[in-house]
């Protein structure tokens, strides 16, 4: 048995490593994504109050803080039994519209560009941001930074701080928005759709149109027939903050539509010995094993998910983007994993209009952010749509308020087991006996798993340290015959 390890995986947040094994004849046997972090905020914060959450929860990450704060806030509304104003519900989604831009634009410029705009086969040292904007033009570099910073100003204007926000609260937001900050965020806003809408230029000037890479994405190699999931408002239209989730079949059928409340009737987890993530399933469909189709109760849930899982979006310029997406793609659903890129730039599109839409809304400005509540806190569940996929807490307490029991299901959770399986078909695809093992190779293997967006700092938490980058080959004896270092 020939083992090959990829450590550590590159252009993510947080840590990892892709072990693939060989049998004697040089064919890819098995391949697995293990997660050597190991997430305790759900035991720590047994006995804290449930106050404390939104503040504690959001330290999971630093990349996505905001999700996990509105999904910390949501759950203590429904854990207190109050509704937020409709003023604050528009001042929260107004923020996680604008976290999506950023987060969005971070993604496909910075994590996943380098593998399409540079060639998955670039050396590494140009297979980075820097060598993109060589590549696409300095300016192209300053309408990304220019974009993050305008839209973390909207976060820190509303959320109070610019990473961690402070102002989610059972019942409502702390501080209202001024005329003069909503007039500003209008203009960021309005930059935004063009932002977005240029981004899309880009994909479909160097990858649609770049016959090689398009063939890669429609490739077999890089698809795989799931169950998609994603939240959905009462028109069945995407939404980031609020509705139910919707989970549809490997057919685009609706399989089921949950509230918050009702998830554990839908979603249970398993636990593999080799690693410290879970792999969350449908309990309806069961756990099959790492198989896909509709017999394997895996599914995702990414930006290419949510969009499969709904009838189209709410916004009209990202709904024309949708419409010829899966024009182009031969209808829905649309199984090709690397086309969650395209996806990802249609839901920035959407969360730009979203963002002018709340904006020029009256009710922004309103002073009306909070019902006070009276009730005795007991069980509460939150979810909103990250850009990893859809993101639960759940919490119970005692009749003072402190944490019993906490769970959450992360966004990058939702999608382990299907990484799993797009790992092991990229590496089945790709290693064949007497191949070099080349560095664009073993990049072409994380690109299947990059277009997840995995978060593991938020799927798990730790800090293991300086991880070796060393690929070590062995033969069926078990000994060593090759080693190359990545720099």
């Amino acid at each position: 048995m020939t083992k090959i390890m990829i450590n550590p995986i590159t252009r993510l947040e947080g840590h990892g490593k892709i072990a693939i094994f060989l049998n004697e004849e040089g064919e890819v046997e098995n391949a697995y994504l293990q997660i050597p972090e190991l997430r305790g905020f759900e035991k720590f914060c047994e006995g804290r109050p449930a106050e404390d959450m939104p503040q504690i929860m959001q330290r999971i990450c630093g990349v996505c803080p905001e999700a996990h704060h509105l999904a910390a806030t949501k759950a203590l509304d429904s854990l207190f039994n109050v509704e937020p104003t409709s003023t604050a519900r528009k001042l929260r989604e107004l923020l996680y519209s604008a976290f999506f831009v950023t987060d969005h634009a971070t993604h496909f410029y910075i994590l996943a560009g380098p593998d399409f705009i540079m060639g998955p086969e670039s050396p590494p040292a140009e297979r980075n941001i820097l060598g993109v904007i060589g590549k696409v033009g300095l300016e192209i570099g300053k309408k990304v930074i220019q974009t993050r910073q305008q839209n973390h100003w909207v976060i820190q204007t509303i959320g109070g701080r610019g990473i961690h926000p402070v102002f989610g609260l059972p019942g409502g937001v702390s501080k209202v928005l001024s005329e003069e900050n909503r007039a500003k965020a209008e203009e960021i806003a309005l930059q935004d759709v063009e932002f977005a809408r240029f981004s899309l230029k880009i994909f479909d000037d160097l990858v649609l149109k770049n016959k090689e890479y398009l063939d890669m994405v429609l490739s077999d190699t890089y698809t795989h027939r799931t169950y998609y999931m994603g939240l959905v408002d009462e028109n069945n239209k995407v939404n980031f903050y609020d509705g139910k989730v919707r989970v549809v079949d490997p057919q685009g059928k609706e399989f089921t539509k949950y509230s918050p409340s009702e998830y554990l009737d839908n979603l249970s987890e398993r636990v593999e010995p080799w690693t410290y993530l879970k792999f969350p399933y449908l309990k309806k469909v069961g756990w099959n094993g790492f198989i896909d189709g509709e017999t394997s109760g895996i599914y995702r849930a990414t930006p290419l998910s949510r969009l499969n899982a709904a009838d189209g979006m709410a916004t009209p310029l990202a709904q024309e983007e949708y419409e010829k997406m899966y024009a182009a793609l031969g209808g829905k659903p649309v199984h090709h994993t690397l086309a969650t890129h395209w996806a990802r730039l249609i839901e920035m599109l959407y969360a730009a209009e979203r963002m002018l839409e709340l904006c020029r809304d009256p009710e922004i400005t309103g002073p009306d952010i909070r019902n006070i509540p009276t009730e005795v806190p007991s069980e509460g569940v939150g979810i909103v749509e990250a850009p990893r996929g859809t993101l639960t807490h759940h919490y119970i307490t005692d009749e003072k308020g402190l944490i019993k029991k906490c769970n959450l299901i992360v966004g990058t959770t939702n999608n382990y087991a299907a990484m799993s399986l797009t790992i092991k078909k990229a590496a089945q695809g790709l290693i064949r006996k007497g191949a070099e093992i080349t560095e664009g190779l073993l990049n072409r293997i994380e690109l299947a798993w990059r277009a997840y967006d995995p978060c593991m700092g938020c799927a798990t938490h730790t800090l293991p340290g300086e991880l070796p980058v060393e690929i070590a080959v062995y033969d069926a004896d078990g000994t060593l015959i090759d080693t190359a270092r990545r720099s």
